[in-house]
């Protein structure tokens, strides 16, 4: 098990952009300045903290061999990890602190701003899981392995219900992550997602990202 701590020493403007449906011509109703501020409340307000863990994985039992074994239902993540013997699990959050100031510039009536401050935490979770998920690549290639694209409860047909067990064999609770009763995460701002290791030169037969997805109205859609 290893726990990373994050660093956002910035946020993706154009992302923060996307994930507030801001499309081309639209930037009038949120000046830069808005989205600039937003950014900024988030690198205030964020705790960004990583964790991931190592296993062996059966590709053709479909399991994780964790303690207890893990099965993935769902086709979608058993095609993602068909050629895989090895994964890696992680979890990141950038913590409560987003979404209580997120909270309290809606109070102040400042609504712009607490809007964009949610989509400027969407993007600065992603980012740390970026950088977990470049830590996992770099050791796994000194390994001779090559890694999948990350994917995460609720991609395809993974259910989202296997939250709770995911977290327990990444151990989220070290880094003050839990999974509520209807299998969301808290914080509000975080993620689960697992890594496949195949031998090198291996090759995925799933697509990335928004790509591997049903959901062609999702507003954050970027393909």
């Amino acid at each position: 098990m290893a726990i990373y701590n994050g660093r956002l020493s910035q946020i993706d403007q154009s992302e923060v952009k996307r994930y507030a449906g801001i499309r081309k011509g639209g930037e009038q109703e949120f000046p830069e300045s808005y989205v600039k501020e937003a950014c900024m409340e988030v690198q205030l307000a964020a705790v960004p903290k990583g964790i991931y863990q190592w296993y062996d994985y059966d590709a053709a039992c479909h399991t994780v061999l964790s303690n207890p074994p893990l099965t993935l239902e769902g086709t979608s993540i058993q095609k993602h990890l068909e050629k895989s013997t090895r994964v890696c699990v992680l979890g990141v959050t950038i913590g409560e602190g987003v979404e209580q100031r997120s909270s309290q510039l809606f109070k102040e009536g400042n609504y712009t701003v607490g809007m964009l401050v949610d989509s400027a935490a969407t993007t600065a979770v992603e980012q740390v899981a970026d950088q977990v998920n470049a830590l996992v690549n770099k050791e796994a290639h000194k390994l001779g392995y090559q890694t999948t694209w990350r994917f995460s409860p609720g991609y395809g047909n993974w259910p989202i219900e296997v939250q709770k067990d995911l977290a327990a064999i990444i151990h989220t609770d070290e880094i003050g992550l839990s999974v509520t009763e209807t299998s969301m995460l808290f914080p509000r701002k975080s993620v689960t997602a697992i890594i496949g290791l195949m031998p090198e030169n291996g090759a995925i037969g799933t697509k990335r990202g928004c790509s591997s997805c049903g959901k062609l109205d999702c507003p954050s859609r970027n393909n």
